[in-house]
């Protein structure tokens, strides 16, 4: 057993959600994959998937070990490029890509820090929450939310985005405070229509795996319209800790649910296979994926 491939077929699928995905991914049979991840367990001493459930939940052990494969495979593919990138200099124009919530949130607080270290870099910051297609739009680095399926992209984790169940205090105070994921069902639920299973949502609490069809009257595509309606009292949402971090510390919006865990979603640079060389394109995701471990990552 190779264990770089086990790792990387491993964190695959959690990310795609099943082996027969990964199994298409990477032209291989699934009994090819499943025999991958088994030999990893082996390996590990210990199961890193629940399979008592119907639906593909890590354990405990295998969501930390989820965590740590992220950081190693990320620092082998950063000590790469940093070798085959020598001593370009590090300087032009870089034309990234984000999601508006999070570039607003996340990425733009840091800009001015990565233009101290590198000045001679100038910054296009386009936001917009529709993945926009990279060499039409000459986009140097995308960040995006969820799994990245476009194969002809080259993709870097930079971690994980932890979500929460969130609902103003009037909302809860008409419909009362779900104590449990199957209460979801009474609620009026805000699906964010870019999630491609924005209808379910997934919990675990310890061995225990929730998958909950929401129901409700609005949904959106748009992160920042869905805070506004859940401040406004219309609903409870799925949504992403840093989206409501500001809120909750106000009060303004409580969290709810907090003994489970929602699925989280894995964020990722994305670049063409043009950008490969760029220098100033792999330092600014080596410099994201030093400054968002702690944003992105669980504790």
């Amino acid at each position: 057993m190779d264990l770089f491939d086990s790792m990387r077929i491993f964190v695959r699928v959690v990310e795609r959600g099943s082996f027969s995905a990964v199994a298409r991914e990477l032209n291989m049979g699934q009994p090819a994959i499943s025999k991958q991840v088994s030999a990893l367990e082996q390996y590990l001493g210990g199961p890193v998937f629940a399979r008592s459930t119907r639906h593909l939940a890590l354990t405990d052990q295998g969501q930390r070990f989820y965590r740590h494969c992220q950081e190693i495979l990320g620092q082998l593919e950063s000590a790469t490029r940093s070798f085959a990138s020598g001593q370009e200099q590090i300087a032009g124009p870089l034309r990234v890509a984000a999601p508006v919530s999070y570039g607003r949130l996340c990425i733009a607080p840091l800009i001015g820090t990565f233009l101290q270290r590198y000045p001679d870099v100038r910054i296009d910051l386009r936001l917009n929450d529709h993945n926009e297609d990279l060499l039409m739009e000459d986009i140097d680095v995308a960040i995006r939310i969820g799994v990245v399926k476009n194969e002809g992209l080259v993709a870097v984790p930079l971690g994980n985005t932890l979500r929460q169940v969130y609902a103003s205090p009037a909302y809860l105070e008409r419909h009362g405070l779900p104590l449990e994921p199957g209460e979801l069902a009474n609620h009026n639920c805000i699906g964010f229509t870019l999630l491609e299973h924005y209808d379910r949502w997934r919990f675990t609490r310890r061995s225990d795996a929730f998958d909950i069809a929401i129901t409700g009257n609005v949904t959106s595509n748009s992160s920042e319209a869905i805070r506004e309606m859940v401040l406004c009292g219309l609903g409870i949402s799925l949504s992403p800790q840093w989206l409501f971090k500001a809120d909750v510390e106000r009060g303004s919006v409580l969290s709810v649910l907090e003994d489970y865990k929602a699925t989280a979603l894995p964020v990722s640079a994305v670049f063409s296979r043009e950008r490969r060389h760029s220098a100033r394109a792999m330092a600014f995701i080596d410099f994201l994926r030093e400054h968002l471990h702690g944003l992105a990552q669980e504790p």
